[in-house]
């Protein structure tokens, strides 16, 4: 360590190089995948989950209230 002061070489230690962020994803995304079915949580229609929409954003054929994710 140059100087004794703890800092050790310059470009060396934490902070520095590719070890930083391992294991993070960016975005926050959490989709299950595409099989699978959305359920109405009021009155329990099932409907089979399409791919690339969100249960949040289907309408309940039954009673029109957003589906959730089974």
């Amino acid at each position: 360590m140059p100087g004794g002061d703890g800092t050790g070489p310059r470009g060396q230690g934490p902070g520095t190089g590719r070890g930083i962020g391992r294991g993070r994803r960016q975005g926050g995304g959490f989709g299950i995948g595409p099989g699978g079915y959305c359920v109405c949580p009021n009155c329990g229609k099932k409907e089979p989950h399409r791919t690339g929409v969100p249960c949040l954003e289907i309408k309940c054929p039954n009673c029109g209230t957003n589906m959730v994710r089974e």
